[in-house]
């Protein structure tokens, strides 16, 4: 396991690498698809690596057919990724050995304290963002009892936890009280998703992230793994989001419109390219241009793609 992060630290030398991750929870969304662009953009930009994985550990919410769209959609707007598409539902002994090192060096403990319980502590704000300790001097079991496993928790050290960020605020997080002790595995037994993403990005050599601006406070979570696999983070750009004409972000949940929205209207690939980069201001509205032709016109405005993306985030 050692060897292999070490393999991933040193791709981090060969240049950009960045990547895009979505979850085959549904379609993607307009939003999804101009994060997508973006991300794609910037690699190519830097003439570098852009990589695919698609986050699936969360089976319940798996949607039947959603991995096939996704890859049929970015395909259509080509959105070509490079090398092997990666799942991260192929890579749990990977992110179990790091639990299992984690757990018998004692950096890790149980925590039964439910979401009910968080919840009624908190009231009446609602569930409570840091986890307030109680469990960690606790002497607890790792097994079942009355039928439920524990959550597993990373002991947090003391100390602000950095990144770089380019566009979003400033990459920086107090660990003990805006972060807490994070779950690594859920009560359910599932990997958590702040556990699988650090490692992954670690792993996979990854030198650049650019994502949702909704994902920033995460960053801290993932930032403190990687602190302690021994690693230092990636550079995060965190792209505004497209809100709808009421001010509200688009959603997987609420059934945002996607490329079949487009698709509906007779839209085709280099109208639909036109839409999500005349959505940032990129290009005029209406403009009609392939992903590549795109990356072309920008290529030509060193800096432009950076600029437009920082005065979007502006309040």
């Amino acid at each position: 396991m050692r060897v292999r992060l070490e393999q991933g630290l040193a791709l981090r030398g060969h240049g950009y690498r960045g990547r895009y991750a979505p979850s085959p929870s549904g379609a993607l969304h307009r939003g999804n698809l101009r994060t997508a662009l973006v991300s794609w953009l910037e690699a190519r930009l830097a003439g570098g690596a852009w990589l695919l994985r698609i986050d699936d550990l969360d089976t319940p919410r798996l949607v039947a057919g959603a991995e096939l769209q996704i890859l049929d959609d970015l395909r259509w707007l080509g959105l070509n990724w490079d090398g092997p598409l990666c799942r991260q539902s192929e890579r749990r002994g990977l992110y179990n050995s790091v639990l299992t090192a984690w757990r018998r060096a004692g950096l890790l403990y149980p925590c039964r304290c439910s979401r009910r319980l968080l919840a009624d502590v908190s009231a009446p704000h609602g569930t409570l963002n840091v986890y307030p300790g109680f469990c960690r001097g606790r002497q607890l079991g790792w097994g079942p009892e009355q039928g439920r496993l524990p959550s597993w928790r990373l002991r947090l050290g003391d100390g602000e936890l950095r990144w770089s960020e380019r566009l979003a605020a400033a990459g920086v997080l107090d660990g003990p009280s805006a972060v807490g002790d994070v779950v690594l595995r859920r009560a359910d037994g599932f990997i958590a998703y702040h556990l699988a993403t650090a490692i992954d990005e670690l792993d996979l050599g990854i030198t650049e992230v650019v994502r949702g601006q909704d994902l920033w406070s995460s960053t801290a979570a993932q930032v403190a793994v990687l602190r302690q696999l021994g690693a230092p983070p990636p550079r995060y750009a965190h792209v505004p989001l497209w809100r709808d004409a009421a001010g509200q972000r688009l959603s997987k949940r609420e059934g945002s419109e996607g490329l079949a929205g487009y698709r509906a209207r007779g839209w085709d690939g280099p109208a639909v390219i036109g839409d999500l980069a005349a959505s940032l201001g990129l290009v005029a509205a209406g403009e009609r241009l392939s992903a590549d032709e795109l990356l072309e016109e920008l290529r030509h405005q060193p800096g432009r793609l950076a600029a437009v993306l920082g005065r979007a985030l502006k309040p």
